[in-house]
């Protein structure tokens, strides 16, 4: 396996579902060694997630690829002495519970902070550490709601709609690895101390939102829900083709539009002075996306594309999982790959993201079983078989 450019890094990892999880999972694709505790009675409820009874979630073996899991009850003292243990040797520890449970747990960074001053603990929560709304409970679709993102998806006059994945816990992640990479480059390039990193999901959503809060501050203008277009940049959206699909084009750069209306024999439009920048083409876009969504009602889809294509008019399908799985491009940058499983059989699963030319990341197993690495991390930890034993009939582990 090639070097991997987090090897050698230690991960604590605490909390559930998705957040704190995505992140680990992410460092550790690039290497680091993560460390996932799980409370010893079910383990993380994402392990029976959109999946039946009694069977392993698929999206765990995505989620906690390549991690240990330790078994540990956090809310037992002995539990709450075995994390510190581990923690003071850790590089980083992730946790995204409510505000102030590890510190009711002595385990807060002031304190955690004094044994192992290298440490860096990334925070995630839904409103973060501060403000009046830090105790309420937090869920990714209300931080969706709160950061703006909600109130501009959908159709105009309908309710607003959800994209059917966790996005506001994913991009808290993402953010979560950003500031986790910032503070060990702080850390191991002169200063030789850590810091907290405090990620709210609704913040980790707004800083999604581009323009929005200076368009309604000089503009008065309120950024509306725009179906499949995006409001105030035209042409580009969805439109009919004649086998049922749709295509998706965005013609939204001057050159490109022109291409695009010739393409559609609409040389009329394309030479428009009044159509040959964004602005214009914004208030005539209910005329340009018929004039486009005419041309394309004549074509299937794949027909649609490869006229497109040569024309230079970026353009695509809207894929499926199934279109994503049989798709050559994703293949071949290795983005679906397969992991073999306990009980021996193939999984398929989505390849590392981003990809590194000198040190790649890659990944070698899906989830562990519950508490598949309790007996070998309290062994590190300096734990006889005696010792083990008592902390499993007492319900520590």
């Amino acid at each position: 396996m090639n070097q991997r450019p987090l090897d050698g890094i230690r991960v604590v990892e605490m909390g559930s579902l998705i957040a704190g999880p995505f992140a680990g999972k992410t460092l550790g694709d690039f290497g680091a060694e993560v460390i996932k505790i799980e409370p010893p009675e079910g383990g993380d409820p994402l392990r029976s997630w959109r999946t039946p009874a009694g069977e392993t979630s698929m999206w765990w073996h995505v989620q906690a690829r390549n991690k240990k899991s330790l078994a540990l009850d956090l809310r037992q003292k002995e539990g709450q002495d075995i994390a510190r243990r581990l923690i003071v040797e850790a590089d980083i520890l992730i946790e995204n519970f409510r505000p102030g449970t590890l510190e009711k747990w002595g385990l807060g960074y002031e304190t955690l902070s004094v044994q192992n001053p290298r440490l860096i603990m990334l925070r995630i929560s839904g409103y973060g550490q501060t403000g009046p709304m830090r105790d309420l409970p937090g869920y990714g679709v209300v931080a969706e709601a709160m950061g703006g993102f909600r109130y501009i998806t959908g159709e105009p006059g309908k309710a607003p709609v959800r994209p059917g994945i966790s996005i506001g816990d994913s991009l808290s992640a993402l953010h979560g690895v950003i500031g986790i990479m910032m503070a060990l480059y702080h850390r191991d390039n002169g200063s030789g101390k850590g810091q907290v990193i405090d990620v709210a999901l609704y913040e980790s959503v707004f800083n999604m939102m581009e323009g929005a809060v200076p368009e309604y501050d000089r503009l008065g203008m309120v950024r509306e829900p725009a179906g499949s277009a995006i409001q105030g940049i035209a042409p580009t959206n969805a439109y009919p083709c004649a086998d049922g699909s749709y295509v998706l084009i965005a013609g939204n750069g001057d050159s490109i539009f022109r291409r695009l209306m010739a393409l559609i024999n609409r040389d009329d439009l394309g030479s428009d002075p009044t159509l040959a920048r964004n602005h214009g083409r914004v208030a005539a876009m209910a005329q340009i996306d018929e004039a486009i969504a005419a041309w394309s009602r004549q074509h299937a889809l794949d027909d649609a594309l490869s006229l497109l294509a040569s024309a230079g008019v970026p353009a695509g399908k809207i894929y499926t999982v199934k279109d994503i799985v049989e798709d050559g491009q994703y293949q071949a940058r290795e983005m679906i790959q397969n992991i073999t499983l306990a009980d021996g059989s193939a999984l398929k699963v989505p390849g590392v993201v981003p990809k590194l030319s000198a040190t790649p990341g890659s990944f070698s197993s899906g989830g562990p079983a519950l508490g598949e690495h309790t007996e070998s991390v309290l062994a590190e930890l300096g734990f006889d078989q005696n010792a083990i034993e008592r902390l499993r009939s007492a319900g520590v582990i």
